[in-house]
């Protein structure tokens, strides 16, 4: 397929345009270019040709030719997300159906909408929550991911198929390195400072999936037949990694000797669910997470020996999604809209 991924120059697009390529997709990439500074390593493979727009600014004439869209391209946690909730809600929500509209007029009949288990919210501990099940955002960015999904339901038509891949929290090693999510921040602290400190009690649940598996995830939700995936939510990753917060931080000190674990107090964030992945195995049958929480701290470990990894590194604002676009907005690079601003160009010529 000919397969236009946004957020290409993000923590999963830098994975998984080379991985859609390999597979033999015809891939470009559209991203809004905020993250471009955060380059952790080389990985020495294709990369794919990428045009940089923001979402809210797409039309059918720019989606002309392709036969499927993956979007992830959306203001990416829930800290950033919650900055400003309206324009959240601009960008998450009718940035992303403004896209698909485009998508639906321009003939592009496969769409694929990066979701997020942050769906669920909260949930009791002994609950297993599927894709059925009420849902329950605690923030704007899921909130978004919610609104999304039902709008794009509406949209459907048998030729345009669009399906909801929800994500378990993504770790694991990308050029585009976030260390924002729970086990890469764990990890980078094991590193740098040998202490893992958790800023909770560490008792809350995250279900977890490597980048490589989400990646995985998207080629098989491209390959399936359209009728049997439309309009379809799958959770993506599996029963064998759902893990509360504290676990992960025991996984990770076993991959970095000599760590130190801190505990905190319970957190104000009460996000915590446990979620079954049964439906994806079903969908997809070829479906099978390749990576668990042991095997990405060791891929981590290995990957900061081989770049000398330094904390200045770990620290830097271009990996940590709200540091890197207060930055940018603080240099007057981007105005409060999130918009590119003539400064971005430096200064010209009178």
């Amino acid at each position: 397929m000919k397969v236009l991924v946004t957020g290409s120059d993000g923590y999963i697009g830098a994975v998984a345009c080379p991985y859609l390529m390999a597979a033999g997709h015809e891939v470009v990439g559209l991203d809004s270019g905020f993250y471009r500074q955060g380059w952790l390593f080389e990985p020495g493979v294709s990369r794919p040709a990428t045009l940089t727009m923001d979402i809210r600014d797409i039309t059918a004439r720019d989606l002309q030719g392709f036969d499927a869209v993956v979007h992830m391209a959306e203001l990416s946690n829930d800290p950033l997300a919650q900055q400003s909730p309206e324009l959240t809600r601009d960008i998450n929500y009718r940035g992303s159906i403004r896209l698909a509209e485009a998508a639906r007029q321009a003939g592009v009949t496969r769409f694929v909408y990066m979701s997020s288990c942050s769906v669920y919210g909260v949930a009791d501990g002994d609950t297993i929550l599927t894709e059925d099940s009420p849902v329950k955002p605690q923030t704007a960015y899921a909130e978004c991911k919610v609104d999304v999904e039902r709008d794009l339901v509406r949209m459907m038509a048998p030729e345009f198929s669009p399906c909801f891949l929800r994500n378990a929290t993504v770790f694991g090693a990308s050029p585009r390195q976030r260390f924002d999510l729970v086990l890469n921040d764990l990890c980078g602290l094991a590193w740098t400072t040998g202490k893992i400190t958790l800023l909770s009690n560490g008792m809350p649940w995250r279900p977890l999936v490597h980048v490589q598996d989400v990646c995985q995830a998207v080629h098989l939700a491209l390959q399936a037949p359209a009728e049997k995936v439309a309009g379809v939510a799958m959770n993506v990753g599996s029963d064998d990694q759902c893990y509360r917060v504290i676990d992960i931080a025991h996984i990770v000190a076993a991959a970095f000797p000599n760590c130190e674990i801190e505990v905190g107090p319970p957190s104000a964030d009460n996000r915590s669910y446990r979620v079954s992945f049964a439906r994806i195995g079903k969908m997809l049958p070829q479906f099978r997470c390749q990576w668990n929480a042991q095997s990405g701290a060791l891929q981590m470990k290995q990957l900061f020996e081989r770049i000398g990894m330094e904390e200045a590194d770990f620290r830097a604002p271009a990996y940590t999604r709200q540091k890197m676009v207060r930055k940018l907005c603080d240099s007057g690079l981007l105005d409060e809209g999130l918009r590119w601003t003539e400064a971005r160009f430096g200064a010209v010529a009178a």
